[in-house]
């Protein structure tokens, strides 16, 4: 099988056995939560960022393998584009001073990455896309050199049977073609991890996907993309759209796209990986020689490796994970919904704000998905992904007579969602100090109406009516957010505006 992953070469055996695989994998899952086989909790949450290289001059850097040959750590490691890395945290237990842990780590690691990509006249930036993309820069030659990218980006190609098509109709309209999904590494992410029990997963899960219209808005950093100023937040329908691999005449049919909002609310963990399996067929039918239902019957703990594999190939902006740790299967919530950045204070203000709102509402009385239906959720997604900062959202009303309305995010978080997440924090045992401190950032957005996606916006349009190009202005505009960023103020204080240019020497 070494050999056919290598070379891409599946043929129609490899596809039913992997087929039988995964549905064994299923059965075996099934059985895990019969037997209440997993992990007590732990309240464990884990991190991850994806970030991008840029040079000083504010253009992408395609130096990914030369940056992590000198960072020399296993915390980072490749992404899909020769500009982009990730940093994984370990997981920490959410309790006490975790926030404030959380930040001094990543200032730590993301400063040592920083300075080791100057040796080569590069930098880190985080930020949901770098503006200076073009085009040329998203192709499949630019893809970082791992057999796994290239193998996913040809099966992808593949399935779809012509080239990608960009269409996103924001502030301003973009289309053009790929023949790769090289444009999906224009999406730069936080994913945040929680290990949950299974009998907490379904509430977890719909708590996060009811509240992932509201991290959007607050969160909102992918303003621009190939010189256009689209939504807010346009890393969700271009990794949408660079991941299709429906042509038009299934999509008018109504068959579902790979990266998917989805489309109820569940009761288990089991209906989100069996609709994994029921709605899409499998990009890459790689098969371990696990046999999972004998594992089972042996007293063991079966990996899971192909249903592990083609989850992955389902990008849910809430996903179920399924993992075993020192012998013992464990469930996660991964929220894929967060851009990176922009500062340190930032990622650490929407973690916390994620954390404490989505205890709060998974524990409920009167939990938000009775009272919100799912289409509306998923509308408030595309909402607050278009509008940013300014979006309005349905949501329940207070009181007890019931029905939806809808509200500005900024008053929704400030008024219900805020306290809520304070309570949530409280429930975790985090310090009232990193509580204040990382959800005062939250209110700081809310009451100025800022964060990165405005920013970037108000300091790109001042720079062209100042006299600079389109081009130099987004150039200008990375410039001076990646100045900001790595001074670490949290966004919604940054000034507008590029820094004057220094006076003439007499």
């Amino acid at each position: 099988m070494g050999e056919k992953v290598a070379a891409g070469a599946f043929d129609l055996a490899d596809r039913q056995r992997y087929r039988r695989k995964v549905q064994q994998c299923l059965a075996a899952l099934r059985r895990l939560l019969e037997e209440e086989r997993f992990d007590r909790p732990r309240n464990l949450m884990g991190m991850e960022i994806e970030l991008n290289l840029a040079g000083p001059d504010g253009l992408p850097r395609m130096l990914n393998a030369q940056v992590l040959e000198r960072i020399a750590s296993g915390d980072f490691q490749t992404e899909l584009g020769m500009f982009n890395l990730e940093v994984n945290i370990a997981p920490h237990r959410l309790h006490r001073r975790v926030f404030d842990h959380l930040a001094e780590e990543l200032r730590t690691g993301l400063g040592y990455a920083h300075r080791k990509a100057n040796e080569v006249a590069a930098g880190i930036v985080m930020i949901g896309i770098l503006p200076t993309l073009g085009e040329d820069d998203l192709v499949i030659a630019n893809l970082s050199a791992v057999e796994r990218y290239r193998l996913l980006n040809d099966q992808m190609v593949a399935a779809r049977g012509e080239h990608f098509t960009l269409d996103i109709d924001g502030v301003e309209r973009l289309v053009c073609t790929s023949t790769s999904i090289a444009p999906e590494a224009a999406c730069t992410s936080v994913q945040l991890h929680l290990q949950v029990t299974p009998d907490r997963f379904a509430d977890v899960w719909n708590a996060a996907q009811a509240v992932a219209a509201v991290q959007i808005a607050l969160g909102a950093n992918a303003p621009f993309l190939f010189g256009h100023e689209l939504w807010r937040e346009s890393r969700p329908p271009l990794f949408l759209q660079s991941t299709d691999t429906r042509p038009p005449e299934l999509q008018a049919q109504g068959v579902r796209p790979r990266t998917w909002f989805g489309e109820r609310w569940i009761s288990s963990a089991y209906d989100l990986f069996e609709e994994n399996l029921r709605y899409f067929p499998p990009l890459l039918p790689i098969c371990d020689d696990e046999d999972a239902l004998r594992v089972l019957d042996d007293g063991g703990v079966p990996g899971l490796a192909e249903l592990a594999l083609h989850n992955g190939t389902v990008y849910r902006w809430n996903r179920p994970v399924y993992g075993v740790v020192d012998g013992v299967p464990h469930l996660r919530v991964e929220n894929r919904v967060l851009p990176a950045g922009p500062t340190v204070v930032d990622v650490i203000a929407n973690a916390a704000f994620y954390y404490g709102v989505v205890r709060a509402l998974a524990e409920d009385a009167r939990p938000v998905w009775t009272r919100l239906p799912f289409a509306s959720a998923a509308r408030n997604f595309d909402a607050a992904c278009r509008y940013g900062i300014e979006a309005e959202l349905e949501w329940p009303r207070a009181g007890r007579f019931g029905g939806t309305h809808r509200v500005p995010a900024v008053d929704l978080v400030r008024d219900e969602l805020l306290p809520l997440a304070a309570a949530g924090l409280d429930a975790w045992g985090v310090e009232p100090r990193d509580r204040d401190l990382y959800l005062g950032v939250i209110e700081g957005r809310c009451r100025r109406r800022a964060n990165g996606a405005s920013w970037q916006a108000a300091t790109f349009h001042r720079a062209v009516r100042g006299g600079l190009s389109r081009a130099d202005a987004l150039a200008a505009t990375t410039r001076r957010y990646s100045e900001l960023m790595h001074l670490g103020e949290p966004v919604h204080t940054w000034p507008v505006g590029l820094l004057p240019a220094p006076a003439a020497a007499p």
